[in-house]
């Protein structure tokens, strides 16, 4: 059996990532059963299995698991959104999946995500989203561009203030909070449905690239 990277990685270390992870699981199963400003310390690690001292050598308080939590998945769920395939010269079908995923994963863990971007939230998990959103916008694109072009192996140029981009980002932040806020009424396909339309328009996917 070869040895994998957390093999080699240090015990303590190990560790760490071992009660991080049991602790989001638990809180996570929490919130599925109460609202999270109702679970405490004491309920975490208790479902957990570790110890409240435990809990607090890892963090200060729920809501910094929660935020903590919460950042974890959104990095792991967009690091694992389908890119264009080289050819592809109709984007609708990736994007339309990459949405799809995208609400699927917010509505899996509902009750999370909808504490955290809900009026009481946390702006670090907002601003987090904000900025993983912004840059996964960019870069798709700019692999959509690059593939209708013929060259799939163009790389993202530098922008250090992508307007579209930062706009779409903060619209799909608003439209899941505000689906989350009303009990997700719509399925995530749904929803892939209704956004797509408005991202092919903002950006002009079926026209020219332009130069901003």
């Amino acid at each position: 059996m070869g040895i994998t990277k957390d093999d080699r990685a240090p015990s303590g270390d190990r560790r760490v990532r071992r009660t991080h992870a049991a602790l989001a699981r638990a809180l996570i199963k929490l919130v599925e059963e109460q609202d999270l400003s109702r679970i405490t310390v004491a309920d975490v690690a208790e479902r957990a299995g570790v110890s409240r001292s435990t809990f607090y050598d890892h963090f200060r308080d729920v809501h910094e698991l929660a935020e903590a939590a919460c950042t974890a998945m959104i990095d792991r769920l967009i690091e694992s959104l389908p890119s264009p395939a080289p050819g592809v010269v109709d984007p609708e079908s990736e994007a339309t999946r990459s949405l799809e995923a995208f609400f699927a994963a917010l509505a899996e863990h509902a009750g999370l995500y909808r504490a955290l971007l809900g009026p009481q939230g946390s702006a670090r998990v907002v601003d987090h989203i904000r900025r993983r959103a912004t840059a996964g916008v960019r870069e798709r694109l700019s692999e959509v561009h690059a593939a209708s072009a013929g060259d799939a192996s163009e790389e993202p140029g530098e922008n250090p203030h992508d307007v579209p981009a930062a706009f779409a980002a903060g619209a799909i932040i608003g439209v899941a909070a505000d689906w989350l806020q009303r009990g997700c009424p719509h399925t995530p396909v749904e929803m892939a449905r209704l956004v797509w339309p408005l991202f092919s328009a903002l950006f002009r996917l079926d026209a020219e690239p332009r130069q901003l």
